[in-house]
């Protein structure tokens, strides 16, 4: 369900001109404190003449047109759920578990239930981090909420500043690595490359991501694995393996739209791609139109433990809708992601 943002659209007076982005909008909105503002700026909510700037320190010149977008307020505490999870790992630091897809990750506005928060409130009780704030306890990163594939959550306040790091370093200096594949429309005409274009929120649907200059650095590495033919023998979608050396939202989605070859099923970033199911065989054509979301699964998390130091990788098989799509598109090439039994973790020390 798409937020419902409120806007405040500001005009810089003469006499605020030279002001810092924060102040000059916080003497012109009443309502809103300048540390709310602030918040809203530093998460990218704010606009100065279409251009997302995130600077509080930005000054201001007379006549600039300021845009505020206002996310509802979020409910209460999220209360615990019992709501079956399908756990890969768990000890008393972290728990890693395999989300389907439907499950929103955290409580948010239009969503206060059924989400993992819930599930995990229920399942680990008071050992539960609270580091990450009452409405994301644990959550150090996320899946959207119709991607499917591994998550890993922590369960105490030293495992969750650690994870975070490792997060934020994106793997850079440590193992953490994060795998998806992802079934695209067509697909590129190399065996594997990168996409580096700045991402940041859609300059006119809120709940949008889209490739923008001036955005946050977004750093996806692909490699193509299987290629699949239409009813006319020409490559029509494509199977890829996705690495991701920066976390933005719904970054290879974006990415790959971008490229050209948006997810297929995806009903945000690749509609306008809804005609090259006429191109594909009949058994084919039914698997997409099941789907009912974007084909993307989170495969492959390997992190350093937060507490042993070892290092962990799991992997997790395709899903039953995502099997079915890769089986009934067919494939050109015989070689594929190497998958093993769902929960398989290796150590490294």
């Amino acid at each position: 369900m798409a937020v419902d943002y409120r806007t405040e659209t500001v005009v810089v007076a003469d006499a605020h001109a030279g002001e810092r982005l924060d102040r000059a909008l916080a003497l012109a909105i009443a309502d809103l404190s300048r540390s709310r503002l602030k918040a809203l700026i530093l998460a990218g909510e704010v606009t100065v003449g279409g251009r997302t700037v995130r600077d509080p320190r930005h000054r201001v010149n007379a006549g600039d047109t300021v845009t505020v977008a206002l996310p509802p307020p979020e409910p209460a505490a999220p209360a615990p759920e019992k709501i079956p999870l399908n756990i890969v790992f768990e000890d008393d630091e972290i728990i890693v578990i395999d989300k389907p897809r439907g499950m929103v990750v955290h409580p948010a506005a239009g969503k206060t239930t059924g989400t993992l928060v819930n599930a995990l409130i229920a399942h680990c009780g008071a050992s539960l981090s609270g580091i990450g704030g009452v409405r994301r306890p644990g959550i150090v990163h996320r899946l959207d909420k119709d991607t499917t594939g591994l998550m890993v959550v922590a369960k105490t306040d030293r495992a969750h500043a650690k994870l975070s790091a490792q997060f934020a370093d994106h793997g850079r200096t440590g193992p953490l690595r994060r795998g998806y594949l992802a079934f695209a429309w067509g697909g590129p005409d190399r065996p594997r490359g990168t996409i580096a274009q700045p991402i940041d929120r859609h300059p006119h649907a809120r709940d949008r991501m889209a490739v923008r200059a001036g955005g946050r650095e977004a750093i996806t590495h692909w490699e193509a694995l299987e290629r699949y033919p239409g009813a006319d023998g020409k490559q029509v979608a494509s199977l890829l393996a996705c690495r991701l050396e920066t976390g933005r939202t719904h970054q290879i989605r974006v990415h790959l739209a971008h490229a050209g070859h948006p997810l297929i099923g995806d009903p945000v970033y690749g509609p306008g791609f809804r005609t090259k199911i006429s191109r594909l065989a009949p058994e084919a054509a039914q698997a997409v139109e099941a789907l009912g979301r974007q084909a993307l699964h989170a495969y492959l998390l390997a992190i350093e433990h937060p507490v042993t130091g070892q290092t962990l990788e799991f992997r997790s098989e395709l899903p039953g809708d995502l099997a079915r799509l890769r089986m009934c598109l067919g494939t050109q090439t015989a070689q594929g992601p190497k998958t093993v039994r769902k929960g398989h973790v290796k150590s490294k020390t």
